[in-house]
């Protein structure tokens, strides 16, 4: 079982600068090279402050130049606000800055918010379309010369300038949910990122059943890898109330998220106020003994069973979501006891 990092800039009020969400989050990436996590992720979300990541690039570019061992995982790209040409020329310079160290998550992308800004109003829904016509074009760049003629994008002849250094190519990553995206990444030869979100370890079973199904239906591929992407608090045994910090946060974060998709209010400056919580009356999964058994909340002594589980199942990297409106020395400590007492557990 591999352990990687997913985080952003996370940012609740203006009471934090940017500048030091950006310390904050180069300490915690060099706290997770140094407990043995193999990558950092880190997505793509605009103009929203509680996400905050309009490239991947530029952060994990200067990641590389802080780190030695860990790798950087753009993760995930929206392939409809990219060309293929900058995807695989700024992955490929990401590789290179890294001495082989990048992989890349691609998306079809969820926010009707970002599409309205970034992709003339199209809708999100139609996203696929761009990714899967994204994937093969970006290999074939990788390449050499490559000519495209798409339904999407359509170029003459060019090439990734630079190429990457791993060869055949660089990881590429593929979130997936539906049998269809599980399968198109597997067909292609593309690892999986999946996310529970707020359900419990039975989806995590639903989801590694539609992987195995899609390794059914391209027996001549190689396995491609499986990562579980999971909301993460650890707290100590000595405090046996610890799990309400982390499912309180969580919950303000789901109910954030909640207002950023339904695309009802105008943000203002960047920020859009957490749903109100009687919005979900009737709504178990956001009840906070719903979210301590569904997010990876609990003692050492409680989460390592789980990600036992997870490892059982076929899983091969568990990836600690730390995106959860807590400061970041409430985060720290998630992580080094994360650190300390779990990741020995898988050694």
């Amino acid at each position: 079982m591999k352990f990687s990092l997913f985080v952003h800039m996370e940012r609740w009020d203006e009471s934090v600068s940017h500048r030091q969400l950006f310390e904050d989050l180069t300490e915690l990436t060099l706290m997770a090279e140094a407990g043995g996590f193999s990558t950092v992720w880190i997505g793509e979300h605009h103009a929203m402050e509680y996400t905050i990541s309009p490239s991947p690039m530029p952060l994990l570019a200067y990641l590389a130049a802080k780190t030695t061992t860990i790798h950087l995982g753009a993760g995930t790209i929206i392939a409809p606000f990219w060309h293929p040409l900058r995807v695989a020329g700024e992955c490929a310079l990401l590789d290179v800055i890294s001495n082989g160290r990048m992989e890349v998550g691609l998306a079809r992308g969820a926010y009707q918010v970002e599409f309205d800004r970034m992709a003339g109003g199209m809708p999100a829904s139609s996203g696929g379309q761009a990714l899967r016509e994204m994937v093969p074009v970006v290999r074939a760049l990788w390449q050499g010369d490559y000519a495209h003629d798409g339904d999407i994008w359509k170029f003459p002849t060019s090439t990734s300038v630079p190429k990457p250094i791993q060869k055949p190519n660089p990881p590429m990553w593929i979130a997936a949910r539906d049998p269809d995206s599980h399968n198109f990444a597997v067909a292609n030869g593309c690892n999986v990122m999946v996310t529970p979100l707020m359900k419990g370890d039975e989806e995590v079973l639903d989801l590694k059943n539609k992987f195995q199904t899609a390794l059914d239906n391209n027996p001549d591929v190689p396995r491609p890898q499986l990562m579980v992407l999971r909301h993460t608090h650890v707290h100590t045994a000595d405090n046996p109330d610890g799990w309400k910090v982390g499912a309180k946060a969580i919950s303000r974060f789901y109910r954030t998220f909640d207002a950023w998709f339904g695309n009802k209010e105008t943000p203002v400056n960047g920020f859009l106020a957490p749903s109100p919580e009687e919005k979900f009356a009737g709504r178990p999964e956001f009840e906070l003994e719903s979210l301590h058994k569904t997010a990876m909340i609990g003692t050492p002594e409680e989460i390592i069973p789980r990600i036992k589980y997870y490892q059982e199942l076929g899983v091969d990297e568990f990836s600690f979501w730390c995106d959860n409106s807590l400061p970041h020395e409430e985060k720290k400590k998630s992580l080094e006891l994360f650190i300390k007492h779990v990741v020995p557990a898988f050694r």
